[in-house]
């Protein structure tokens, strides 16, 4: 392209395009026809060019057929959708979609990912944390290709949990969504400790035995059912650190670890032999004895021990070895206290299986 050259001496200075000057007597530039022509081709060169047909009636071609060319070799645009509500997503508004879902539970549908629409990257980001279920949802038997060592195929659709959540997804033009980056990629079904009440966004949620259902929520079903630690409700007791197939049709159940302790799994190790994965275990009491503390009613001193005999066979209530008188009880309410001068406060000593320790809410993910 270039400026007209047809008729350079009428209405052209230096080959541009000049209005009339009466006063000067000088003409405005005249358009030639195969100039005319020439720019009417190369504008619907580029429409066609993007498969698109051209259309009088349609003043925005030209716009839309360079971004349909650029989203071709540059998946990524520099757009930003932003919605409320339920709905479908056209090819032009793919790039930054921020969604509030604080009206209520909604579902944003991906267009095709067909070869119409080529390679395209979008960008679903959560903006709000209302708790509403928030979906993103492919076309029809279109797949988001996430968690494929569980489907190969992935699923339907994916779940935006928490504000701030975000996937960035690239179609591939043949019937897939596949997952570039998202907001935490940890394992799904993994427990962490947090530091909040609060339910961080990611895909978490809290390790609670509640109960799912298995239609919405595809993906962490087929986690349970290949992680060697599902059983059925009748079933759940001990193993409550499990899966369990809750009503054996449309729902399933979430491991319960609220207030428990965790241990390695022994694998075959010998230490801790014969549990299954998300059993529980009673506490177990080491020998040991027992010393009584200064200011107890007692001609045994603080630095002698109770023989281990009958305390190991159950703390009997009361004990007196030969020739010796022991009033105190188990529990000892001194050793209770923790508060002796020679237990000092390092804490109580009622349930004597537990260490100190210290409690986090944990977090099971979801997605």
């Amino acid at each position: 392209m270039d400026y007209p050259k047809s008729v350079p001496s009428v209405g052209l200075v230096n080959g541009r395009f000049v209005d009339e000057n009466p006063v000067a007597g000088s003409p405005g530039s005249l358009i030639p026809a195969v100039w005319g022509n020439a720019v009417t081709q190369e504008i619907l060169n580029v429409v066609a060019g993007a498969g698109m047909a051209a259309s009088e009636a349609d003043n925005g071609q030209l716009l839309k057929a360079i971004q349909a060319i650029i989203a071709v070799t540059t998946p990524t645009r520099s757009v930003v959708t932003r919605i409320a509500a339920s709905k479908m997503l056209t090819p032009e508004e793919l790039g930054l979609v921020l969604i509030d879902a604080s009206p209520g539970a909604a579902t944003v549908v991906l267009p095709p990912a067909n070869l119409a629409m080529g390679v395209r990257d979008v960008i679903v980001r959560r903006v709000d944390n209302s708790g509403s279920r928030l979906v993103v949802q492919a076309d029809g038997t279109d797949r988001i290709r996430f968690h494929t060592h569980l489907s190969a195929i992935g699923y339907p659709f994916l779940v935006l949990m928490g504000g701030g959540d975000w996937w960035h997804l690239r179609s591939d033009g043949v019937g897939s969504w596949w997952p570039v980056g998202r907001l935490d990629g940890s394992a799904l079904g993994r427990q962490v400790f947090e530091t909040t009440l609060q339910i961080n966004p990611g895909g978490y949620g809290a390790l609670n035995g509640n109960v799912l259902v298995r239609s919405e929520w595809p993906w962490l079903w087929d986690h349970a059912q290949a992680s060697g630690a599902l059983t059925t409700e009748a079933a759940r007791g001990g193993r409550e650190g499990g899966w369990t197939t809750a009503d054996g049709a449309l729902n399933f159940r979430l491991p319960e670890v609220r207030g428990e302790f965790l241990r390695v799994l022994d694998e075959s190790r010998g230490l801790d032999p014969a549990r299954a994965l998300g059993s529980n275990q009673l506490h177990s009491l080491q020998k040991h004895n027992h010393f009584l503390p200064t200011g107890t009613t007692s001609s045994v001193s603080p630095a002698s021990s109770i023989p281990d005999g009958i305390w190991d066979v159950g703390h009997d209530v009361n004990y007196s070895p030969t020739g010796t008188t022991i009033a105190t009880t188990y529990p000892n309410p001194a050793f209770n206290a923790g508060a002796d001068v020679d237990i000092g406060t390092i804490g109580t000593f009622t349930t004597e299986t537990r260490p100190r320790n210290i409690a986090y809410p944990g977090r099971i993910k979801l997605i």
